[in-house]
């Protein structure tokens, strides 16, 4: 729907009972603040209207602000494992232990909601050692071999899944 006053879309619906019939306006949000700057210059009661109206324009502003920082964060990508931000967010899944880093930011305040801690108080294991840099590795190598087979580089496909071979050789168990 139109802007009754442009031709901009009408992101306001006001109905407003003049003389016991509905009157019904239909504006984009500058003719909108117009009207209510009009209706608070003329009643007190259509200045606590015009108040509750522009309440809720700010708050609605303030979602729309919301909502593209949002849609930005989403499109951060991890390097290593090529998750993104908004696949975490579907899934509840991370890729690799890169995207700690990677997601620091965004991850600080849902970390500190769930655990009431940043940091990992927990055990690790004694075995563990260089395992997880070698699976961050082996992460990397796969997509990058998926990579190359999907351009078609087959050369370079090989190249990378003897590599991954050799990581997945010396991680196993003698």
């Amino acid at each position: 729907m139109k802007c009754q006053k442009c031709n901009r879309p009408a992101t306001f619906h006001i109905t407003e009972l003049l003389g016991g019939k509905p009157q019904e306006l239909h504006l984009c949000a500058e003719h909108a603040q117009e009207y209510l700057n009009e209706t608070q210059e003329s009643s007190p009661v259509a200045s606590n209207m015009a108040t509750a109206l522009a309440h809720h324009m700010a708050q609605q502003m303030a979602l729309t602000k919301a909502s593209q920082e949002l849609s930005q964060m989403d499109e951060i990508i991890c390097p290593t494992c090529g998750i993104t931000f908004f696949e975490f967010r579907n899934q509840s899944r991370l890729g690799c232990p890169d995207d700690y880093q990677v997601f620091q930011k965004q991850m600080e305040p849902l970390l500190m909601n769930i655990h009431g801690e940043l940091k990992h108080i927990g055990k690790v294991p004694k075995r563990s050692g260089n395992f997880s840099a070698s699976c961050t590795r082996l992460i990397r190598l796969r997509r990058e071999m998926a990579d190359a087979v999907q351009e078609e580089n087959y050369e370079q496909a090989s190249v990378l899944r003897d590599q991954i071979r050799e990581i997945e050789r010396e991680a196993a168990p003698q």
